[in-house]
């Protein structure tokens, strides 16, 4: 063999060899790295890659767990219930290199999603300067999830834990944050919360194709987005078309001094976070196995259109994060705010229909509702009290999870009996007896009979039913009560928790045929 033939061998041994030891690099996804908080009392999965059959050990707390990367490469071990505490530092040994991950805590882990009301962040809401000057939690952990979109399941997302301060805080969820501060002042153990969540996005976003492919109510919105896609170049060509038009109608209205014409509006592909399953794929995929003890979640604005269809959606998407995670993580969302001018006499409303369509998933275990119909704002649909928002969802928590003696759920319709010409209703929850808040006559109650015209209605509490009546309805078959978009109501429970929206009957509502 000549020397340059020699050469050329060596040469190409060594390109051949480079990407076996780039491959054999032991590696784990973004969401466990230094600061990190695992959840303690659970089995803590630990994952990520390697070459294929390589031996991975991973040690933490006196345990060392050991696993084979399979022939994608793909690791994960289980670690045994930690106790809280920390720091604590973990180490993961491959063949080639090991990787050290520093200041890890053990305590209690959240995630929070939905859209922008979960997305709002800290230095934003209500005395969001002086808030942010006082998150210095160091036993708090953030992770905030880059917004992208995919259109298959994800291995990784981008982030990185931080520690709470006045520095990581105020771009992060104010409701999200408030709620776990809330947990770390009561249970005194560390705390970690993982936001993913992004503003204007409807549910079928955050659930799995799997699941909306499964059900034929869902269904119509995974094939609905097939044919979007379908359609997409097309309909892109036909909007940059339009846009030029538009560009030279525009310099033309500017130059008369005349307001320019409508933007055309683009059409929606592979890259819209309102893609059926995109943000599933992209912020909720690269989450799992990580354990953690629940999720508080605040959507539901961009599906009031189709609030009868929520019904099954936001349940099914519930089921979907707990079959993927493996267990029945707990799930606390936010009941819509009152948001727009109120009206002045009863009406229909796609808003209660959400808020009724929210309501089913109670039905599910571990979940609850924040009932947040007292503190919403007319002329933003975004309110800047936060807190509340997050104490609410930290109670049903704090006495689910955790066991503490606090009064946490609002007053629930439960039944209804007609008396003559009077309608006797029966809530749940009522914690110490119904209030009026502010000593007023309650507002907020209809009643209609037969021809299903509601007017409003004379109502009072009676121990811990509320009787309804008017004068222009003899003959009563139905109630509703804070039935509005914006609603003028004031039934509270004695832990002065407000009553959820509700009614009695079930006549079809505006959205019964949106799918």
């Amino acid at each position: 063999m000549s020397q340059i033939t020699l050469k050329r061998a060596l040469l190409v041994g060594l390109c051949l060899m480079l990407p076996l030891s780039a491959m054999a690099t032991v590696s784990v996804p973004n969401i466990i790295g230094d600061h990190m908080v695992l959840q303690a009392g659970k089995v803590v999965p630990i994952w990520g890659k390697a070459a294929p059959g390589e031996n991975v050990a991973v040690t933490l707390a006196g345990q060392t767990v050991k696993a084979s990367a399979d022939a994608k490469g793909l690791w994960k071990v289980k670690l045994s219930k930690l106790k809280t505490g920390g720091p604590l530092e973990m180490t993961i040994k491959g063949r080639d290199n090991a990787l050290s991950i520093k200041d890890v805590l053990v305590g209690e882990v959240w995630i929070g999603s939905g859209q922008s009301n979960m997305q709002w962040c800290v230095k934003d809401s209500m005395n969001g300067k002086d808030e942010v000057a006082a998150a210095n939690y160091p036993e708090v952990r953030l992770f905030y999830v880059k917004r992208t979109v995919a259109t298959t399941p994800q291995d990784n997302c981008e982030g990185e834990w931080k520690i709470c301060t006045p520095e990581s805080v105020p771009e992060f969820s104010a409701v999200l944050y408030f709620f776990g501060r809330d947990l770390y002042k009561a249970l005194k153990q560390p705390v970690g919360l993982i936001h993913s969540s992004w503003g204007g996005t409807p549910a079928e976003s955050w659930t799995s194709r799997p699941t909306l492919e499964a059900d034929p109510e869902l269904k119509v919105i995974a094939d609905r987005w097939d044919q979007n896609i379908a359609n997409y170049p097309k309909a892109k060509a036909a909007f940059d078309k339009a846009m030029e038009e538009w560009q030279k109608a525009a310099d033309e209205a500017k130059a008369a001094g005349k307001e320019e014409p409508k933007k055309p509006g683009a059409p929606q592909g592979a890259d819209s976070p309102w893609l059926a399953s995109g943000l599933y794929n992209a912020m909720i995929a690269p989450l799992i196995p990580y354990a953690v003890q629940g999720a508080v979640w605040y959507q539901g604005e961009s599906n009031a259109g189709r609030a009868y269809q929520y019904r099954k959606l936001f349940s099914s998407m519930i089921q979907d994060w707990r079959k993927q995670w493996g267990y029945d993580l707990s799930f606390y969302f936010v009941q819509l705010a009152n948001f727009t001018e109120t009206k002045p006499e009863p009406g229909p409303s796609d808003w209660a229909e959400l808020r009724e369509a929210q309501n089913v998933a109670l039905k599910l275990k571990k979940t609850g509702m924040a009932v947040a119909i007292d503190i919403g704002e007319a002329k933003d649909i975004h309110p800047k009290n936060k807190q509340e928002v997050g104490r609410r969802l930290a109670l049903n928590a704090l006495a689910k999870d955790y066991g503490k003696d606090v009064d946490y759920a609002s007053p629930l319709y439960k039944s209804m009996k007609v008396k003559g010409n009077e309608v006797v209703i029966k809530l749940s929850d009522t914690d110490d007896g119904l209030v009026a808040k502010g000593g007023e006559p309650l507002k907020g109650f209809a009643i209609a009979g037969a021809d299903k015209k509601f007017v409003w209605a004379d109502a009072k509490i009676k121990g811990n039913k509320v009787v309804v009546s008017s004068t222009q309805v003899a003959k009563p078959v139905a109630v509703r009560y804070a039935w509005a978009h914006n609603p003028v109501c004031n039934l509270y429970n004695g832990a002065g928790l407000p009553a959820s929206p509700f009614r009695t009957d079930t006549w079809p509502g505006e959205t019964v045929n949106n799918k």
